[in-house]
């Protein structure tokens, strides 16, 4: 990997993800990316790249297909060199003897078939380090949380695709790396073994490792990231926390009312308003960033109507990540309007 300069570092964003405090010291951040860029011939795939990870934080690395998400991910650990940037590891520059504190889980899974579950397992935390003894007891260890206790001496040509997914993924944790890298880790898993997986991970990020995790299913990023990354064209689109990304949408009320609600349009804060139609069965107001949306139930009792339905749930990241993922070419907010 090449490595260039740190002078052009960005140290606000440095900073931000370093802001969790160690005895009134700062953390230094598990993860620092600055300016990563990668092309093939023309092609741009990513493009002046820079983020920061602090200990302990499950960090959702998103994006649409062919966003740039996977050859960043192989960048920043070496398995595939970068044109430009700058990647840090644990507080040092990016050196192969510091990948043994990573766990890594590639989209493309990879297990020799004819090894029995806890054998594969035990064979990659060797690779890591640990002594052989210690990582067969992780091995089984981690193979039984994962709910495959049963199947530890079955060869992995003979599980399920989900069975051997959870192998793989306890590959990448037995080891017990401070950094796990996981690109679709939730990927042919049923919602019964995702929400498994999901507790794997907090309980992973309770004892203070990190997770970089790409997915394509923004409700589980929801419900485990603090901060999100949003890739587009290869660049930053949005970088921030769930709360800062919903905030990038305004606010949508909908109401249903046996009367005209048109007056609504009159009202401070209210951006725009739409009528019954075009497949809605009643109203829908945009408010300006600020506005309450009590205050269109306010108007209504005043006028002495009352609504049969009153909707005002904020924006899901899901209509977000839409929103910013696709919108190529088109004026979005910037990361430090967020």
């Amino acid at each position: 990997m090449r490595h260039l300069g740190l002078d052009s570092v960005d140290l606000r964003w440095r900073r931000e993800a370093s802001a969790g405090q160690d005895g009134g010291r700062m953390a230094t951040p598990v993860l620092e990316v600055s300016h990563l860029a990668k092309s093939y011939g023309g092609f741009r795939a990513v493009n002046d790249l820079s983020f920061a990870i602090a200990p302990g934080e499950v960090f959702g690395f998103l994006g649409a297909n062919g966003a740039g998400k996977t050859t960043s991910l192989r960048m920043i650990l070496g398995l595939m060199p970068a044109d430009a940037g700058v990647v840090r590891l644990f507080g040092e520059p990016w050196s192969r003897p510091l990948l043994r504190r990573i766990g890594y889980l590639p989209e493309e899974r990879g297990l020799y078939r004819r090894m029995r579950a806890a054998e594969a397992v035990t064979f990659f935390a060797r690779l890591k380090g640990l002594d052989g003894r210690t990582a067969r007891r992780r091995a089984v260890d981690l193979l039984g949380r994962l709910g495959l206790g049963d199947v530890v001496d079955r060869r992995v040509e003979n599980l399920s695709r989900g069975m051997a997914q959870k192998v793989q993924l306890a590959a990448a944790i037995a080891h017990g790396p401070d950094l796990l890298i996981l690109d679709e880790p939730f990927s042919g898993l049923d919602p019964l073994n995702q929400q498994l997986i999901e507790g794997i991970f907090r309980g992973e990020a309770a004892a203070g490792r990190a997770i970089v995790f790409s997915t394509h299913t923004m409700q589980q990023a929801e419900r485990l990231c603090r901060r999100v990354l949003i890739l587009r064209d290869g660049a930053k689109a949005f970088e921030g926390t769930v709360e800062e990304a919903r905030g990038l949408l305004p606010r949508r009320v909908r109401l249903e009312a046996p009367a005209d609600l048109s007056f609504l349009a009159a009202l401070p804060g209210v951006s725009a308003l739409e009528g019954p139609g075009d497949g809605r069965r009643g109203w829908e107001a945009v408010l300006a960033s600020g506005t309450e949306a009590g205050a269109l139930l306010a108007a209504c009792v005043e006028r002495g109507v009352i609504p049969t339905r009153f909707d005002s749930s904020e924006p899901t990241l899901h209509e977000v990540f839409v929103a910013v993922a696709g919108a190529a070419g088109q004026d979005l907010p910037s990361d430090e309007a967020a």
